[in-house]
């Protein structure tokens, strides 16, 4: 059983479509916000969510009872974590809704894998992590000690 959050972004609702072609049974979660369409998210979501093999929960990672309760509820072998807020300049603004969601919600997620027996983890980061770094292609061992937005702060301390 695999897990994905962010199960209606654009990434999670294809890679949800992915798996589920494939006969994977997924638990896909979503909080629905806002800073996308949410329109589109639910489209996305009427596609996929009469499946056999997909149970849909709105649950906001932030929400550690019931994410608690998810786990151990359902054993995953896979736990793809997609959720997140994004946006730089929104982030300048509004760095709680980054700090909640990013930081609080991707710890409450691992502290959820530990006793878990999860075989795998993946989550997905950005490439501001690398701040203003002009060499190209961007190499994954360059420094990420400078961002240059809470938004990159945020997925650097995943």
């Amino acid at each position: 059983m695999i897990l994905i959050t962010g199960c209606c972004g654009f990434i999670g609702f294809h890679l949800s479509q992915f798996y589920l072609k494939k006969g994977k049974k997924i638990i896909g979660i979503d909080n629905l916000n806002n800073y996308y369409d949410v329109k589109l998210k639910k489209n996305r979501l009427k596609i996929i969510k009469d499946l056999d093999n997909f149970k849909f929960h709105k649950l906001d990672l932030k929400d550690d009872l019931k994410l608690k309760k998810l786990f151990k509820k359902n054993k995953y072998d896979i736990v793809i974590n997609l959720a997140a807020q994004a946006g730089v300049r929104y982030s300048i603004s509004n760095p709680k809704t980054y700090f909640d969601s990013n930081v609080l919600g991707f710890y409450n997620l691992i502290n959820n894998l530990v006793n878990s027996n999860v075989k795998h983890f993946l989550f997905a980061s950005t490439s501001s992590v690398y701040g203003s770094c002009n060499k190209f292609p961007i190499k994954e061992n360059y420094n990420t000690d400078d961002p240059l937005s809470f938004y990159a702060a945020s997925k650097k301390i995943n």
